[in-house]
């Protein structure tokens, strides 16, 4: 399992995708390694309430 507890992108990158594009990848490795994910970090919880297609890494 792992805890996704705070993402963070430098201030001149946000507003750009790249934290929806860090959480994604975090999906895809966890997918690979057979690995739940516990999103207690308010951003990366508010993807997954965006995406159901990823419910099945969600612990």
């Amino acid at each position: 399992m792992v805890i996704i507890n705070h993402t963070e992108v430098d201030d001149p990158l946000r507003g750009r995708g790249y934290g929806q594009m860090l959480i994604e990848q975090i999906v895809a490795d966890m997918r690979e390694q057979s690995k739940k994910i516990v999103p207690l970090c308010p951003f990366a919880a508010s993807e997954f309430r965006k995406h159901p297609e990823w419910a099945d890494v969600l612990n």
